[in-house]
């Protein structure tokens, strides 16, 4: 079957995928991103980018299951010869498809290569993980049709945990494992078997609506460069206010040894030597608490 880009919809209790027939993003690094083709006599044509403009844009990202449109370039996903789109598009910007905007004719049944129109739609914001320490650490769950779910990873691969990594920006991924709440609740079952070059999970999987105990933990490089990046700063601070209260030791010895040697009463001296010692086991505690961050910072 021929078909232009994978969107979702739902039925009873399955998510299939299906495609949009009329409109596609060709020869770009992702099914958001490529030169804008549609269908006209069972045949893909392209569009000059003087008959289509943001609005139009915005449609075809929407339709695609993308997020909103970040370029819109003519010949930005390669030049073309074909057969031209003859009509100019006339979205509103709120439609569900493109092919639902109003046209109207157009002279222009030739558009030179560098004016066939290109459009970089952003990706999604359909996958999370929650409940580590960081974004880039934790349970995975996806949205569809703002609805969150955990997702059970039955049918999961360690190159999907990858893409979903590079997804939100965490690097690879380091390690993928599968856990039980022992509550049942509902989650997607994602039958993902990706390669590692998308862009997105979506591209490379299915989801299917199940109720599930299982869970699927992910954890990408970033959330232990985040971890290090942490501990070192409360480090430095620590070493900073030791530094500091070391000197505010130093300066009241002086002013003691300065009034001792000039008579100063007795229980003056006494008064001193107590809050030089308090700022010494200051000190000492947070040498400690220097030590232990530098300790546990050595076992990660």
């Amino acid at each position: 079957m021929e078909c232009g880009s994978k969107k979702s919809v739902t039925s009873t209790d399955m998510l299939k995928v299906i495609c949009s027939e009329f409109v596609r993003l060709e020869n770009g690094t992702s099914s958001c991103s490529g030169r804008v083709e549609v269908k006209s006599n069972h045949l893909w044509v392209s569009v000059c980018e003087d008959n289509f403009d943001q609005r139009d844009a915005e449609v075809v990202c929407r339709e695609l299951g993308c997020g909103a449109p970040l370029v819109l370039q003519g010949a930005l996903y390669g030049d073309v010869q074909a057969q031209m789109w003859p009509k100019e598009f006339h979205c509103e910007g709120s439609e569900s498809a493109l092919i639902d905007c109003g046209s109207s004719g157009s002279n222009r049944n030739t558009c030179s290569p560098d004016r066939t129109v290109g459009l970089t739609c952003s990706e999604p914001n359909d996958v999370r993980l929650v409940g580590g320490t960081s974004h880039c650490t934790g349970r995975l769950e996806m949205k569809y049709q703002g609805d969150w779910r955990p997702v059970d990873g039955t049918y999961w691969n360690r190159k999907s945990s990858s893409v979903v990594c590079r997804q939100l920006d965490c690097g690879s991924a380091v390690s993928t494992e599968m856990t039980s709440d022992f509550t049942h609740e509902p989650v997607w079952l994602i039958h993902a078997f990706c390669v590692g070059s998308e862009s997105s999970v979506r591209e490379c999987g299915t989801k299917q609506s199940f109720t599930s105990t299982n869970r699927l933990e992910v954890l990408c490089s970033a959330a232990h460069v985040t971890s290090n990046v942490i501990t070192t700063t409360v480090t430095v601070v620590l070493l900073v206010m030791l530094f500091i209260i070391i000197i505010i030791i130093i300066l009241y010895r002086l002013r003691v040894n300065r009034k001792a040697s000039r008579g100063q009463s007795v229980g003056e001296m006494t008064a001193e030597m107590v809050s030089i010692n308090s700022l010494e086991q200051e000190a000492e505690e947070v040498n400690l608490m220097s030590s232990l961050t530098s300790l546990v910072s050595g076992r990660q």
